[in-house]
């Protein structure tokens, strides 16, 4: 049997905050993890969709990044980017 090698196997402290929402065509429901880890981002995890991104402001800010994460639409990616933007700044 080979030995398994390791790249990191970290235990940290987290805050996750469950949140579910309906907009005007899509019900997004949320698991929001905060950590140390990626540089202050947060990890949200869409979980009807078992889609998640690594999520700052700045990405919040980048044309075609919540639609292409989690496969929206324009219209329901930018509510979700508006709650996002609640939440992540």
């Amino acid at each position: 049997m080979m030995e398994r090698m390791f790249l990191y196997d970290d235990t940290v402290q987290t805050r996750t905050r469950f949140v579910s929402f309906m907009g005007e065509n899509h019900r997004f429901d949320l698991a929001v993890i905060m950590s140390d880890r990626y540089y202050g981002k947060h990890l949200v995890l869409d979980i009807q969709s078992s889609r998640f991104a690594i999520i700052g402001a700045d990405d919040l800010d980048e044309p075609g990044y919540i639609e292409h994460a989690y496969n929206l639409n324009e219209e329901d990616a930018e509510e979700l980017r508006s709650f996002l933007y609640e939440i992540v700044s």
